[in-house]
């Protein structure tokens, strides 16, 4: 098998994994904009952004993971990378949920445009690549959607 097509595989059980963290995303955001109670649909606002806060973290991660791995000359930028993800997924838990869910949109989006356009494949495997490129738009649709439920729920 060529490397090419090797790095486009992505290992056992990684997509189906990661098309399943995306459950608790549309889940909650279902639940905010579906549930008539405002208790409930308030405790689905904090589990949602929460999620998200969590979500950020481990995508930060996996570059620190890269940097054990390949252990690079100037490892820091990858690290400080690494570590921004969970920085602002921390400060989402601390702001009212629009602006939460509004700065996670951002965040997500931001760190596929560096994985993408800065890293690209020369860093990341093609496979890993295309399955964010997904997850990513699917998470960004559903936070989107959530913030935007007072106007879905009231049909317009």
């Amino acid at each position: 098998m060529s490397t090419d097509a090797r790095e486009a595989q992505l290992p056992p059980g990684m997509q189906a994994l990661g098309f399943g963290g995306l459950i608790p995303f549309i889940a909650a955001m279902l639940a905010v904009v579906l549930l008539p109670d405002a208790e409930a649909r308030e405790l689905a606002r904090r589990i949602l952004v929460g999620y998200g806060a969590v979500i950020l973290s481990f995508l930060g991660g996996v570059h620190w993971g890269l940097v054990l791995r390949d252990r690079p000359a100037d490892g820091f930028r990858p690290l400080v990378m690494g570590v921004l993800p969970s920085l602002a997924g921390l400060a989402t838990l601390l702001l009212p949920f629009d602006q939460a869910v509004a700065v996670q949109v951002a965040c997500f989006g931001g760190f596929w445009l560096y994985e993408h356009r800065v890293l690209g494949p020369a860093v990341l495997p093609s496979g890993y690549l295309a399955l964010r490129r997904w997850l990513t738009l699917i998470v960004c649709a559903a936070l989107a959607l959530a913030l935007m439920a007072p106007t879905l729920r009231a049909g317009g």
